[in-house]
């Protein structure tokens, strides 16, 4: 099984409660079962016989979690919970036991694996469906390039194999993989800039550990705005920086807090804590699709932490954070807004 891979998660955190504030969906839910802790022993259980897949209530437990990877970011020994919860679904799949409602996502998500690019040249921006939802977040990214005086290829399409990977289903997130990397080197793409922190991820780690080897480099936008070197007319004032479970808890990327600093952006905290996730299920990637009932609650469990709900400015890096957060009534903007205001 996938989970054998986890072995030290598995034995470790089903007797650890260090990290289960930073559990969001148990934060919102009150329930032990969306814990790490209880999570771990569940799949313990797996091992051991006393537990399957059988149980509906624990696969629908394995497919709530927020998948933020806070507890593994912060945890002292940085056991892998959240890998060990990835590997679970995919365990879950090959048993034949996913949900109707993931399958039948999933075979949505497969179907949508085609892109197309418009534009020359071998500088490219993948305009995700995602990213392509939030009309002002495009317009920022397309000012700032033209700021730099650059005009990318732009790509656009569906799914590159992150959400299906998500989902447990491995073997088609490996061949959407492998179906987007031949598409850039056919494009002749050298370096590609996404928006996404999601698809970002999926393009420097997932890709690797399917063996998908990529024809070019892959930016996430607040590093390319970094390197474009612009000299910002206007300051950002005061915002209220939230994390990205993606930029820092899985790939460790510092270039959303160094471009705030370049934009002289007076960044307050946010919450009771840095070590939370404010992100409604971004790590989950598709938790809006399967369970938007969630993403509403963990969006008002934001928003009850506050200060000015109606006047503080949340500076986030995925439109899909933008968007969760919007529906509770507060003001988030995307790294790229925030940079082209500031030009």
């Amino acid at each position: 099984m996938n989970i054998s891979n986890y072995e030290e998660a598995i034995l470790n955190c089903r007797f650890c409660f260090m990290c289960r504030h930073l559990s969001a969906i148990g934060n919102v839910r009150f329930t032990e079962v969306d814990t790490p802790r209880v999570r771990a022993a569940m799949l313990y259980g797996l091992r051991t016989g006393t537990n399957s897949f059988d149980d509906e209530d624990f696969v629908d437990a394995l497919y709530r979690q927020d998948l933020s990877a806070c507890c593994v970011h912060h945890c002292v020994n940085h056991f892998d919970e959240n890998g060990l919860a990835l590997a679970a679904r995919a365990d879950v799949v090959e048993a034949g036991k996913a949900p109707e409602a993931v399958k039948a996502l999933a075979a949505e998500l497969a179907a949508t694996s085609s892109w197309k690019a418009s534009g020359k040249g071998d500088l490219a921006w993948f305009e995700d469906d995602t990213t392509a939802s939030d009309r002002s977040a495009v317009a920022a990214a397309k000012k700032l390039f033209a700021a730099a005086k650059v005009a990318p290829k732009t790509i656009t399409g569906g799914c590159i194999g992150k959400a299906l990977k998500v989902l447990g289903f491995l073997p088609e997130a490996k061949a959407a993989a492998e179906k987007f990397a031949a598409f850039l080197a056919a494009e002749g793409v050298k370096t590609l800039v996404v928006s996404n922190p999601a698809a970002y991820d999926a393009l420097t780690r997932d890709y690797a550990d399917f063996g998908v080897k990529l024809p070019c480099k892959v930016l996430h936008i607040s590093q390319w705005i970094l390197q474009a070197k612009f000299t910002f007319a206007k300051k950002a004032g005061p915002v209220h920086p939230l994390a990205d479970d993606f930029l820092r808890n899985y790939d460790g990327v510092d270039a959303p807090e160094k471009l705030l600093k370049a934009l002289k952006a007076e960044c307050l905290p946010f919450g009771t804590n840095d070590e939370e996730t404010y992100n409604c299920g971004e790590g989950a990637v598709v938790l809006d699709r399967l369970h938007p009932e969630l993403v509403e609650a963990l969006a008002k469990y934001v928003a009850a932490r506050a200060d000015d709900p109606e006047r503080d400015t949340l500076a986030v890096a995925s439109v899909y954070v933008k968007r969760a957060l919007a529906k509770a009534g507060l003001r988030a903007v995307t790294l790229e807004e925030l940079a082209a205001k500031c030009l």
